[in-house]
């Protein structure tokens, strides 16, 4: 256990650059420039449908691995995995990447993404934490640029994604969250009014896959993780309507796919097979 608490007493500096450090022992050691982003992935063993899978090998490195290479890849800030396991943080760190321990009693990704963040940036140098699920191994570093927009618009609280539906099952699967948008015309972006697993809204227009990428103001994810459950997030098991009825601002932006991910063991030989057809990533 001497290698957990390593893990959970470093802190990890933040720089101008996401690219990979020479080496994860070295970069803890050194003094660098303070970087206004953050992007950080949240990862746990357990998984009722697919257990270890952040550790599951897909195209010769753990899906964690493929899913910390695509967020560097998008260039938007450091990249830190925080794990609720040693194996998981052992992992990226022998890939290259940095790993920050976390407890096993979070409920919610946004929970083990703020403790992450108070562990890493005790001087609140970090502006906005942008927390990417960490099942998305083929997830284009487009998409995770583009969660970050929505917030050049100072009001905006929380960022996140959406693309529009195109298939009639897909659009009344509940297990597909339909984002209700106030979304003009040919806009890429809009104030989200609304999130469900049903069929939402009515009547002739446009309806919006979400996806549960999402871009937070340091002081508005403080505020988030700080709130009680709401009754709306209750009833339709979705975590960001409590921001909703709190009061606070969700935009999104609207990307052309939905990232593939990965929850069960079909889902993880889809996404071997994928990654072994795509050009080498490294």
């Amino acid at each position: 256990m001497h290698g957990a608490r390593q893990f959970t007493r470093s802190r990890i500096g933040f720089s101008t650059s996401s690219r990979r450090p020479a080496s994860p022992g070295h970069e803890r050691g050194r003094a660098v420039s303070p970087n206004p982003r953050l992007v950080v992935i949240p990862a746990r063993l357990a998984s009722t449908r697919l257990p270890g899978k952040p550790l599951a090998n897909i195209a010769g490195a753990p899906m964690i691995v493929q899913v910390w290479r695509r967020a560097v890849e998008a260039d938007v800030g450091p990249v830190v995995v925080a794990a609720e396991d040693v194996s998981i943080a052992e992992a990226v760190e022998a890939a290259g990447g940095r790993a920050v321990l976390t407890g096993a009693h979070h409920v919610s990704g946004s929970d083990r993404v703020f403790e992450a963040l108070e562990i890493l940036d005790p001087q609140r140098l970090v502006e906005v934490v942008i927390n990417l699920q960490g099942d998305l191994p083929a997830i284009d570093p487009e998409a995770v640029r583009a969660v970050v927009r929505p917030l050049s618009d100072a009001s905006v609280d929380i960022a996140t994604l959406v693309a529009e539906i195109t298939e009639t099952a897909e659009r009344d699967d509940p297990n597909v969250v339909k984002a209700v948008l106030r979304l003009a015309p040919g806009g890429r972006a809009g104030r989200a009014l609304y999130f469900s697993r049903a069929t939402a809204p009515t009547g002739e227009g446009p309806f919006y896959h979400h996806i549960g990428i999402y871009a937070y103001r340091r002081a508005a994810l403080a505020r988030f993780v700080g709130l009680p459950p709401g009754r709306l997030e209750r009833r339709e098991r979705l975590e960001q309507l409590r921001a909703l009825e709190a009061g606070m601002r969700i935009d999104a932006a609207l990307v052309d796919t939905v990232p593939f991910g990965v929850d069960t063991p079909a889902d993880l030989e889809r996404a071997r097979a994928l990654m072994a057809a795509a050009p080498r990533r490294t």
